[in-house]
């Protein structure tokens, strides 16, 4: 009995700890999150970090290695004239897709707010762009701006708004403002949806009192809807500008870059050096440095919701 009482004492103090630990609500947490997390590192975080780490060194196509570099890559891209036209492209097409799709949405969202005769059917309507494909869109408009058999320019040309076919996606013009209609028209219901959600706090009280001081429809909605929708508008901005910045499938899909680099932006420019120059190194470099650019609009985003939660807290 007295060779057993050390082993007893020496294990009592541990179930209290262990206790503590699993009523320690912040522990529990880690514990719920902690699968999602090993697996964030490992589909997220290592490929991240393999991508840094490869952006300093070259990896030349005819040899199997890689030598260590340096910052070499990161200059070599800052100096290229390529980078520089492919960012010019990139904020061409970035910037009016996105003041586009609010152009669009902002009013289409006041309109399916008011009691209308078929709104519900109206705002499936108007999601149809939103849900579809983003694959069968591209393809979809590809063929309506055929300059010989699209149904656009045949459209136009009966009408007789133009005399000859326009070069929607050949002419190096045309393409990117082509481009910036597909995808406002595909991400416009994005920011209906989201207004819509943020015009659902607008307390009604306020409204009906403007109404009543005799505030028109314009002012009722400077006065009192447009400051409830501010961080809404904030962060659906900042989500659609960062999902802008990094898209991909439209300008691929329709155009590859063409016509003569005219629709080839960052990531465009990413995917053709590394699968098509194979200097995956340089690549690299870029995709360190267009991920550095879209982390900042990620932190600022992050900002802006935290605020809003503390706020409405």
């Amino acid at each position: 009995m007295r060779a057993s009482a050390p082993l007893t004492e020496s294990k009592a103090p541990s179930i209290p700890l262990l206790q503590r630990a699993f009523q320690n609500h912040s522990f529990v947490a880690l514990l719920y999150i902690l699968p999602s997390l090993i697996l964030l590192v490992f589909v997220v975080g290592y490929p991240i970090f393999y991508t840094i780490l490869l952006s300093f060194y070259s990896t030349p196509a005819i040899s199997p290695d890689r030598y260590w570099v340096g910052l070499s890559n990161y200059t070599d891209l800052l100096r290229s004239r390529t980078f520089w036209e492919a960012t010019k492209n990139t904020l061409y097409w970035t910037i009016p897709s996105t003041f586009g799709a609010f152009l669009l949405g902002v009013p289409a969202a006041l309109a399916l707010n008011q009691t209308l005769l078929g709104r519900s059917l109206l705002r499936s309507v108007f999601l149809i762009p939103w849900v579809i494909s983003t694959v069968a869109a591209a393809y979809v408009w590809r063929w309506l701006y055929h300059s010989d058999f699209g149904l656009i320019n045949g459209y136009l040309m009966a009408w007789g708004v133009s005399q000859r076919p326009l070069l929607f996606l050949d002419s190096t013009d045309l393409v990117i403002p082509s481009l910036v209609l597909v995808n406002v028209w595909k991400t416009f219901p994005f920011v209906m949806v989201m207004t819509l959600a943020g015009l659902q706090a607008v307390p009604s009280e306020l409204l009906e009192a403007a109404s009543i001081d005799g505030a028109g429809t314009v002012r009722r909605f400077f006065a009192v809807t447009l400051p409830y929708l501010r961080n809404v508008f904030l962060i659906t901005f900042l989500l659609l500008f960062i999902s802008n910045l990094e898209h991909f499938t439209i300008p691929w899909l329709m155009t590859g870059g063409g016509p003569a680099r005219s629709s080839q932006i960052w990531v465009i420019d990413i995917y053709t050096t590394a699968f098509r120059g194979l200097a995956f190194g340089l690549a690299s470099a870029y995709s360190t440095l267009v991920f550095g650019i879209v982390l900042l609009f990620a932190i600022l985003y992050v900002r802006l919701l935290t605020r809003r939660e503390g706020v409405e807290g």
